[in-house]
Order: C-alpha cells, then sequence, then structure tokens
C-alpha cells in the first residue's frame, strides 16, 4: 500500500528555523534515517522524497506553496500515485501543545491550522492522520503580561531549549513510526502518548 508522509513548512532559507516548519524538520529526519534524497518535483509542488518500507512505496513530501496553500501539493501527489486519505500521515506544528509533546490522531478539527484546513478543502474530508508536534503558545510565555501575535509566534525561531524538546519529540515520533506504518495504530498512539 503506497503511503504518504507530508512535513508542514514554509519554504525559503529565511523559514528553515521558524517553529512552523516542525513538519519539516520531521521529514528531514526520516529522509535522513532512510537514506532518502529530497528532489523537486513541479508536477507535486513541493519536495518529494521516495523510499521503500516493508516492500511497500513511502512517499515524504514538503510543499512549496506556503503553510496556507499546502492542500495543493498534497492533493497532486495523491491523485497522481493514487494514495487514499486513511494512507496520509501529516506532520505539523501544533499550538495547543507543550513543547516535548506529540500526539497522532484521525482525523478531527483543523484548530485552525490553515495548513490543515487548506489540505482539508482539497483532499474533501478530514479523515487523514494527524502527527501534532507541541511549539507551545505565545500565551504560556512568562513575560509582561502581553502575548505575542500568534503569526509572529510560528514564523519566529524557538528558544534553545524548546528547540531541545522539539528535537526530542520528533525522535519520539520516528520511534513509533514503524508501528504506525505496519498499521498498529492504536499501540503507536499508547507509545508516543506515553513518551510525551
Amino acid at each position: 500500500m503506497t503511503k504518504l508522509i507530508v512535513g508542514l513548512g514554509n519554504p525559503g532559507d529565511e523559514h528553515i528555523e521558524d517553529r512552523h516548519n516542525a513538519g519539516f524538520w520531521f521529514v528531514d529526519a526520516l529522509a535522513k534515517q532512510l537514506s532518502a534524497r529530497f528532489e523537486t518535483e513541479k508536477r507535486f509542488l513541493g519536495k518529494v522524497a521516495k523510499a521503500k518500507w516493508e516492500g511497500d512505496d513511502l512517499f515524504l513530501l514538503k510543499p512549496a506553496t506556503y503553510m496556507n496553500l499546502s492542500g495543493q501539493a498534497v492533493s497532486a501527489l495523491c491523485r497522481f500515485h493514487k494514495i487514499t486519505p486513511e494512507n496520509i500521515l501529516v506532520v505539523q506544528d501544533e499550538l495547543d501543545l507543550k513543547p516535548g509533546s506529540a500526539r497522532i490522531k484521525l482525523g478531527g478539527g483543523t484548530g485552525g491550522h490553515n495548513g490543515l484546513k487548506d489540505i482539508q478543502a482539497h483532499l474533501g474530508t478530514a479523515d487523514y492522520w494527524r502527527l501534532r508536534l507541541g511549539i507551545g503558545h505565545p500565551r504560556d510565555i512568562a513575560g509582561d503580561g502581553r502575548v505575542m501575535d500568534v503569526a509572529d509566534y510560528v514564523l519566529r525561531r524557538p528558544l534553545q531549549s524548546e528547540q531541545k524538546l522539539i528535537e526530542t519529540s520528533i525522535k519520539n515520533g520516528l520511534e513509533i513510526l514503524p508501528l504506525f506504518l505496519k498499521g498498529d495504530a492504536q499501540t503507536a498512539m499508547l507509545e508516543l502518548h506515553s513518551k510525551s
């Protein structure tokens, strides 16, 4: 069964270290683990890496459309390779989880995440898998009572302490991925949630 793992983020060197690019960080780490190389694929509006997992094709995608238009790239690749929503895992940054936390789930709302909104609009369903990597929320930052705008927050680099926690959640996500890809989502979920 062909599967797709999409990392969400924004293209361009100026965004590489943004919190919003946590999904890119995950698929970059996975590609390295699988010795797979990302190549620019114009017809899929992004960078694509292809690997084998237990004999099945596994595609990794980093949309080059900017976050708010991620669905264009996802739907283009899915249509071409006939990948169904239940075989898609979208890896995203999550404001409502603290750095170091990660959660996996099937379907649900978008939580205001523009990348997810666009993917849902293009696929016509919410029934795809999400791996949510916690980046924290600007309201959680102790300070003088003012809260940073969410758009400013996600488009900034995490503090070093936060970065280490996010890297830990990426590592935890990669560790449960074999269980998830062989179809044991329930055990993968329990293992991941117990690590967070």
